[in-house]
C-alpha cells in the first residue's frame, strides 16, 4: 500500500476502461458509501483505496468467471470537491484542481475576512482516518475531501 497514493472517496467519477470490452467500460461515480457499481460484477467497495487497488479488485472479479485476461484502466475524471471554513469571505465547497495549494484555495473562497488570522490556517485531511486538524502552510499541496479552516484573530 502506498501512502502517498490518491485514495478514491465519495464524490470521484471515475472512467472504467476494459480493453475490447465497450459494454463493460464507461464511466462511473462513486457513491455515498464508497461503492462503485459496476456492470456484471455489481458493488464494489472502493472507499479509500488506491487505482492500481481498485484495478486489481476488478480484474480479480472479471477473471471470476467472464474474462480470461481481462485488461483494466481506471481514470479520475472529476475529483470530490474541498471544503474552506472559518474567517473567508465565501466559506463552502469548490472543485479540486491537481496541485491547488491552501493559498490558492483561500483565494478561490474570496480571501480572507477582516478577521482572518493570514499566517496560520488549519487542515483535516480527507486521507486522515482520525480526522485530526493539523496546522499547514499557505504553499502546502491540498487533496480531495480535505477540510481547510481559517481561524480568527485575537486584536
Amino acid at each position: 500500500m502506498d501512502p502517498g497514493a490518491y485514495r478514491l472517496g465519495s464524490g470521484d467519477k471515475v472512467r472504467i476502461t476494459v480493453f475490447n470490452e465497450e459494454t463493460l467500460s464507461g464511466e462511473y461515480e462513486v457513491d455515498g458509501s464508497g461503492t462503485l457499481n459496476l456492470q456484471l460484477i455489481g458493488a464494489i467497495n472502493v472507499q479509500g483505496r488506491s487505482i492500481p487497488e481498485v484495478t486489481a479488485i476488478i480484474v480479480g472479479k472479471l477473471k471470476e468467471g467472464y474474462l480470461q485476461n481481462p485488461s483494466v484502466a481506471i481514470e479520475v475524471l472529476n475529483y470530490r470537491p474541498f471544503y474552506v471554513l472559518g474567517e473567508v469571505k465565501e466559506p463552502g465547497k469548490y472543485p479540486y484542481v491537481s496541485g491547488m495549494t491552501v493559498l490558492n484555495a483561500i483565494a478561490l473562497a474570496g480571501g480572507y475576512t477582516y478577521r482572518g488570522k493570514k499566517d496560520r490556517a488549519m487542515v483535516i485531511r480527507a486521507s486522515d482516518p482520525e480526522k485530526k486538524e493539523q496546522r499547514v502552510a499557505p504553499n502546502d499541496v491540498i487533496m480531495p475531501g480535505d477540510i481547510i479552516r481559517v481561524p480568527e484573530r485575537i486584536f
